[in-house]
């Protein structure tokens, strides 16, 4: 073939493909931003499940059986429960709806109440000296009631969010939502000691309401509908309670969130946000 043929042809062939459009520059940057975008989305999500994925350790799920259910109020965003004296002492939470009650255990019925000022919202509470301790969520304040007259609570100041607190015979102990611990003074809610919790040698967060317990600290999860029993002493989890059967069906927010116990009979109680039932359970490692 000569050359004049051969440049006609490729002439013809240059004429016959598609003129390019004049934004094509932009549509090809703006299509390789998107899947930068989405690619960096799906990282950040993958990291995060990584992050918070359940973790398989050879601690122990310990068996437990229900003995028994009572009433409880389904409006009540349960935050603290404690034991005194034959009936309950909870916390509720949410802004505008937080409050302190004594509820009698068989029925239900509240016998005391004393709302929060709408700008706290109530979390954990325990017992102590006979003084009732009522921690709350961002306000850095904790509530210190006499044990029979609620009027006037005393307030105390804190660092860090509040989420449980309980009372091991010796000091208060509160959580704040992270793997950490801290074992508190009575006297001025001081930090004297922290601990991380661990399950086998990973960090346990969002440690929520917490109970001291046949010389545990049992500790809700939040979003886990689980409980650990952890060593005070090391920060250990010792064994789970695994209690998702209690109410499977209920609302994501409304997760497992309370747990009370009777040192004298040795009875465990355990509710959730806005549940309408309240258990007694039993443990078999007990």
């Amino acid at each position: 073939m000569s050359k004049s043929r051969r440049k006609e042809k490729t002439r013809r062939s240059e004429r016959k493909q598609p003129a390019e459009p004049a934004n094509a520059g932009s549509t090809r940057t703006l299509s390789r931003t998107t899947t930068i975008v989405l690619l960096a989305a799906a990282l950040v999500s993958a990291g995060l499940w990584w992050k918070n994925r359940p973790r398989r350790t050879a601690t122990p799920v310990w068996s437990h059986e229900i003995i028994d259910s009572f009433p409880h109020d389904p409006d009540a965003f349960t935050q603290g429960l404690a034991w005194h004296q034959g009936t309950l002492i909870e916390g509720t939470g949410k802004y505008g709806q937080s409050e302190l009650r004594q509820v009698k255990l068989e029925t239900g019925k509240i016998l005391k109440r004393v709302p929060l000022p709408d700008t706290l919202f109530g979390e954990g509470v325990t017992l102590a000296n006979n003084k009732i301790y009522q921690l709350t969520w961002k306000s850095g304040k904790a509530l210190v009631y006499d044990i029979e007259n609620w009027d006037h609570p005393r307030q105390i100041s804190y660092e860090g969010q509040g989420w449980g607190i309980t009372y091991d015979g010796t000091h208060l102990i509160t959580s704040d939502g992270s793997s950490t611990l801290r074992f508190r003074r009575v006297s001025d809610f001081k930090v004297v000691r922290k601990i991380k919790v661990r399950d086998g040698r990973f960090p346990l967060s969002k440690l929520n309401e917490l109970e001291f317990a046949n010389g545990y600290v049992l500790a809700n999860i939040w979003y886990r509908d689980r409980i650990a029993a952890i060593d005070p002493a090391t920060g250990q989890v010792r064994g789970w309670i695994d209690l998702r059967e209690l109410w499977p069906s209920h609302d994501r927010e409304a997760v497992l969130n309370g747990i009370a116990y009777d040192p004298q009979t040795k009875r465990l109680f355990v509710t959730g946000k806005n549940w309408p039932r309240l258990y007694e359970i039993r443990l078999s490692s007990w």
